[in-house]
């Protein structure tokens, strides 16, 4: 069971943006508004790839009012566990998809004089809604937006055709050019929040230059969504139900579970939420911790996991469920 009510959408579009970047529009089949969200907002979308069930979150990129459709931009990662793969080279116009409710994890922060947002790569699809949503309510923001090369950066140019350069500045790694943190972090005013998205080494970068610098920590948010990893196979049983599974390689704890017929909350899958926490009973073997909710001493006492993303180094796994 998840927090919200899943709901179907059509393909209305498909529409490659860069490099091994596609944007996605959904829209209703009876062409009936969509729910209202606000900038940071996320959806997970629901693929049946073969007979195995994928969901992924991804970020909503379009005008937060215009509920005429919604819009994700994907990218196709070369070592995809299934769904960018599937989104790249399945899903044409005219499909049927099952979405989430848009939830939002990443808001922007109402007592903020101005928003400080530093993207990575696809990582600039979140700003992309609030910087709409700030410029209609007339709220200060500058992003700073780092790419790999300018074929590779999505929705540069049109961010600087959009809202120009004083407010819009971008960087390239094929050009030799960094977002200066320190600097950036150091003439920033009393009042101003950070928000970060883009590859973890990113995140922890700033964080750290942010925290070195002073920066109180209601003033810093991120965006992490973390892929479920690869290992090796383990014995799963859920106490409650009193079912015994297979964790496959490629396979989360909560995919296992969904595949088995049951039901788990969640609403990001990417451990970062703390929707699908869940109470380890026993384990046999090693819990690999790979959220970014749990604390250090929840994550050592053992008795907890986020089964989006975690799994186990060893033979079973048994949890409440």
């Amino acid at each position: 069971m998840t927090l919200n009510t899943d709901m179907q959408v059509r393909v209305a579009a498909v529409t490659p943006v860069a490099e091994a970047v596609k944007r996605f529009r959904f829209e209703r089949p009876d062409g009936a508004a969509l729910p209202v969200f606000s900038g940071g907002a996320h959806v997970v979308v629901s693929m049946d790839d073969g007979g195995v069930l994928r969901r992924n979150p991804y970020s909503l990129m379009s005008p937060p009012n215009d509920t005429s459709g919604y819009e994700i931009s994907v990218l196709r990662v070369p070592q995809s566990r299934g769904g960018s793969a599937f989104l790249h080279e399945q899903v044409k116009p005219g499909d049927i998809l099952t979405i989430s409710q848009p939830v939002n994890l990443f808001a922007a922060d109402r007592r903020a004089r101005k928003h400080l947002l530093i993207a990575g790569g696809i990582g600039v699809t979140p700003f992309l809604a609030m910087m709409e949503q700030f410029t209609a309510e007339n709220i200060a923001f500058e992003l700073h937006y780092a790419i790999r090369s300018r074929a590779h950066g999505a929705y540069w140019h049109e961010l600087l055709g959009r809202y120009g350069m004083r407010k819009v500045k971008i960087y390239c790694d094929d050009e030799a050019s960094q977002v200066p943190i320190t600097a950036l972090l150091d003439k920033q005013s009393l009042g101003t929040h950070l928000y970060i998205c883009g590859p973890s080494g990113m995140i922890d970068s700033v964080q750290q230059a942010a925290q070195q610098a002073g920066w109180p920590d209601e003033n810093l948010h991120f965006e992490r969504f973390m892929a479920p990893p690869t290992g090796q196979p383990f014995q799963l049983r859920l106490a409650r139900s009193d079912i015994h599974l297979i964790v496959g390689e490629h396979q989360s704890i909560l995919e296992a579970v969904e595949a088995a017929g049951c039901q788990a909350p969640y609403m990001c899958r990417g451990g970062a939420c703390g929707q699908c926490e869940t109470a380890v009973l026993s384990a046999d073997g090693m819990i690999e911790h790979n959220d970014i909710y749990l604390s250090e001493a929840e994550k050592a006492s053992g008795k907890k996991i986020m089964i989006c993303v975690s799994r186990l180094k060893g033979q079973q796994l048994v949890v409440n469920l």
